[in-house]
């Protein structure tokens, strides 16, 4: 009689755990629970992207500027708008928590706890995206609800990234992509389960003398088990016994390839550039030039569509024609030399004054440092000569 004491299950399904807050329907593995933020967060490719983006726009200085053109000038940043949230930790904290919530779930939603006197928002505190219920009453009326609990429509503040068609709410990146994040999630449960069993792989008990009844059957086995798990309790068999190991499935073998295929794949989600970044993909060596011209990439095709978003957002709460802007070159921060050769640039074209340049290196003005220096020649360098 032989026994085969581990057997490996997986079983998907079509129906998902979709949020409650989404309006479109996603495929998921069933033992994956996605009704959160949270959870989808234990996917590491996710929380590390979520995170990359959030962290990058939260450190950006951001400025206020007034006018257009020749009239464009930098106006100090007003006091409700450096802490938007009032909790006192700064409008930085506000977005990098307003970002995740538009990045998982696709909507920032917000309490509007006091207006200025033009009645535009002037503190707007973060409300869960896993709180949010969107409903329509008898009259077709649109009602907010957190918790289930309905909110006054002109307290909500709302913003939304992925717009569909007859969809008021955005589409949720947990819902839209719940298939790879939750076969990801499947997949680390898998190997979880795997190394706590022990890590190996299963195995076939024979007694070639006598039928065994279920009772001893299990009795074996636990003692077995027992072993592999650390008890370093003794394994006692007769002579009428025989182990065979099972070879690792091929499935088994390749999983920690498709692991990294599918964090690449969960990464993407969030933007390109993203899974190279964050060392799912490489795409060949890495040098100094590749690795900048990446960072470049991710600015320009990921990381400046959240800033162009949450500058439109923000500026719609100044007073008209004031507007919110990120120093984008605050990212780009290269090397010494390649960064005073820009500078020469644009001192020389007059693309930038002196003052600018040493605003730009966080160095303090001068008196002198505000007028065009495209005509001035530079200094001679001092040459120290050497004696005979």
């Amino acid at each position: 009689m032989s026994l085969l004491f581990r057997q490996e299950r997986r079983d998907f399904g079509s129906t998902p755990a979709i949020p409650s807050n989404s309006e479109q329907r996603a495929f998921s593995v069933r033992s994956v629970d996605l009704s959160s933020t949270d959870s989808a967060m234990q996917k590491i490719a996710v929380a590390a992207s979520v995170n990359l983006l959030a962290t990058v726009t939260e450190s950006m200085p951001m400025h206020v500027y007034s006018g257009e053109g020749s009239d464009r000038r930098r106006r100090p940043v007003p006091t409700w708008l450096q802490d938007l949230g009032g909790d006192g930790n700064g409008t930085g904290d506000w977005v990098f928590q307003a970002l995740y919530s538009a990045a998982l779930r696709g909507n920032i939603v917000g309490d509007i706890v006091e207006r200025g006197l033009d009645g535009k928002p002037r503190q707007v505190v973060l409300l869960s995206p896993d709180d949010i219920s969107l409903h329509k009453d008898e009259n077709g009326k649109t009602e907010w609800r957190v918790k289930g609990k309905k909110i006054p429509t002109e307290r909500v503040f709302h913003r939304r990234i992925n717009p569909m068609p007859g969809h008021h709410l955005g589409a949720s990146a947990i819902a839209r992509h719940a298939l790879s994040i939750g076969g990801g999630l499947a997949g680390e449960q898998y190997a979880a389960k795997f190394y706590l069993d022990g890590g190996h792989p299963t195995a076939l008990f024979k007694n070639t003398q006598r039928e065994l009844e279920p009772e001893d059957a299990q009795y074996v086995k636990q003692r077995y088990l027992s072993m592999l798990r650390g008890k370093r309790e003794p394994l006692v068999v007769g002579s009428d016994w025989t182990y065979e190991a099972l070879q690792v499935s091929q499935a088994d073998a390749q999983f920690l390839e498709t692991s990294k295929y599918n964090s690449a794949e969960c990464a993407r989600i969030f933007g390109p550039g993203i899974p190279e970044i964050l060392g799912y993909e490489t795409g060949g060596s890495l040098t100094y030039t590749n690795v900048e011209q990446r960072a470049i990439d991710f600015l320009k095709f990921t990381l400046n569509p959240w800033l162009v978003r949450f500058e439109r957002w923000l500026s719609w709460l100044l007073p008209t024609p004031q507007t919110v802007q990120f120093e984008r070159n605050a990212f780009m921060q290269t090397d010494i030399l390649s960064r005073y050769r820009a500078h020469e640039l644009a001192l020389r074209n007059e693309f930038a004054t002196v003052n600018e340049i040493r605003q730009i290196e966080d160095m303090p003005p001068v008196s002198w440092g505000d007028e065009p220096a495209a005509n001035k020649s530079p200094a001679p360098i001092p040459v120290q000569m050497e004696g005979p």
